[in-house]
């Protein structure tokens, strides 16, 4: 997560300049200054004025709605920081075609928004919506994760937990309302973010006493958040639940959905009970959101890595039946297992393209409008997987096939996409994967050597894992 920490040593020095007195007292007039009462944390390096306007906000489209279209997530390293010629390259590339972008408030780049009670440090938070406004991209906001102080931990500029299990670990009950005051402040803040996700993948909504998802327990703080939300403005579009929609080998029985299932596995039966229950009753959406990958949660990919991302098809279609028409957004979608470090560096670009536009085209089909993708950036060197290379030096920056993939992708198939079927020669069906429009077509070779394929009555030769463009 890196250091979040905020050096107060000038201040300190102008504190002995003023006062003239020697460092024990020093000591304990900042210590006076910088915390508040009754919180026992620092507030060094943060501000009351939290839900004073950042910047210059961009002014949204008047005719933004709640579909977004096919864009990214920022992690923890990003364009916004590193050689200004690389990052100025990012941006100019963004700004040709904008993108959707999400960022989450604290984690993945963001420090903690409210360290102490009604006193918060927003400033990557800031930088990273500066970045969005620089590329005139479409910014979403998750709101995730919590500060210490509304899980059990210690209040503190200098006290944030930043492991993993920290991070992932819920507001309390008790500090839901505080969370949606946060989340009211994020929105004044940033006027010209119109679209908030709730929360990330239920994390830490996990009652164990029942070996099920805690489903009340975040219905009742997204029910919350909306209404701090809308309060702030009604135009204000916010979605949920962002489940992980996690699928189990088909032969296995326990927890599996008898119901929604396919070659690619069965749906764990506890996410679906989880959804329904928030479908059910939750106070309004403007969109559905969830995520998950396209193999079981034992990392199979069934019946193989193409036909595999059928799931988000299917997954998509069930959600849609459901949702009484609401736009959906996958958050996060992944097609390619991750290590034990959690990263997806195993396949070649090729492949890794052909099988994520699969993936892509499958949301697609499934009736989904908006979809973005997990950017793995990296601090330095080599970046599998990534958008561009890392903005650390001046030749930083450039686009990556992954890039190339999502903004082509996005340009072609906006939302309100009317898909159309197109012929295919039936010895390329089983090699193919195929989307079209009444402008352009998309072809996937899903084989690891070349081929000739017939495509909507035109023939032409495709290497492997080769993703084509064809304009119609």
């Amino acid at each position: 997560m890196g250091c979040h920490g905020w050096n107060s040593g000038e201040q300190r020095w102008r504190l002995t300049a003023l006062l003239g007195v020697g460092a024990a007292v020093l000591a304990l007039v900042v210590t006076l200054l910088t915390t508040l009462p009754g919180n026992g944390g620092s507030t060094a390096g943060t501000s009351p004025d939290g839900d004073k306007v950042h910047g210059t906000p961009a002014t949204p489209p008047g005719d933004i709605g709640p579909d977004v279209g096919w864009g990214f997530t920022h992690t923890q390293f990003s364009a916004d920081e590193g050689s200004a010629s690389a990052v100025e390259r990012v941006q100019k590339r963004l700004g040709e075609q904008p993108l959707p972008q999400i960022q989450h408030i604290m984690g993945w780049g963001a420090s903690n928004p409210e360290p102490v009670e009604g006193r918060y440090d927003f400033e990557e938070m800031d930088r990273r919506v500066d970045f969005v406004r620089a590329t005139g991209g479409t910014p979403v906001i998750t709101l995730c994760c919590a500060p210490d102080w509304m899980k059990g931990g210690e209040a503190g500029a200098d006290n944030t937990n930043w492991s993993q299990a920290s991070l992932e670990t819920a507001p309390e009950p008790e500090h839901f309302a505080d969370y949606a005051a946060l989340a009211a402040t994020v929105a004044k803040r940033y006027p010209d973010v119109r679209h908030f996700i709730v929360w990330n993948e239920f994390k830490g909504f996990w009652n164990d006493a029942e070996a099920r998802w805690d489903y009340e327990g975040y219905t009742e703080l997204y029910n919350l958040v909306h209404a701090a939300l809308k309060k702030v403005d009604e135009d204000i579009m916010v979605g949920g639940p962002y489940l992980v929609m996690d699928s189990l080998d088909p032969r296995q029985r326990q927890d599996a959905s008898t119901s929604l299932k396919g070659p690619w596995g069965a749906m764990d039966q506890r996410i679906l009970d989880a959804f329904d229950y928030w479908n059910e009753n939750k106070a309004g959406a403007d969109f559905v959101v969830v995520d998950g990958s396209s193999y079981t949660r034992d990392d199979e990919m069934l019946p193989d890595e193409f036909a595999a991302t059928d799931k988000f098809t299917a997954v998509s279609e069930w959600v849609r039946e459901r949702s009484d028409g609401l736009p959906l957004w996958w958050a996060e979608y992944y097609v390619e297992p991750a290590d034990g470090d959690d990263n997806r560096h195993g396949w070649s670009e090729n492949r890794r393209a052909a099988v994520q536009a699969s993936g892509l085209m499958a949301m697609a089909r499934g009736g989904a409008t908006s979809g973005f993708y997990w950017n793995p950036e990296e601090k330095s060197g080599k970046c599998p997987g990534c958008l561009w290379t890392p903005t650390d030096t001046r030749d930083g920056g450039e686009a990556l096939p992954m890039y190339e993939l999502l903004a082509r992708f996005n340009e072609e198939f906006p939302p309100g996409t009317r898909y159309e079927t197109v012929s295919v020669a039936a010895d390329d069906k089983p090699n193919v994967r195929v989307l079209a429009d009444d402008k352009a077509v998309l072809v996937v070779n899903t084989l690891d050597r070349g081929i000739s394929a017939d495509i909507d009555g035109e023939r032409f030769d495709m290497g492997a894992y080769e993703v084509k463009w064809l304009k119609r």
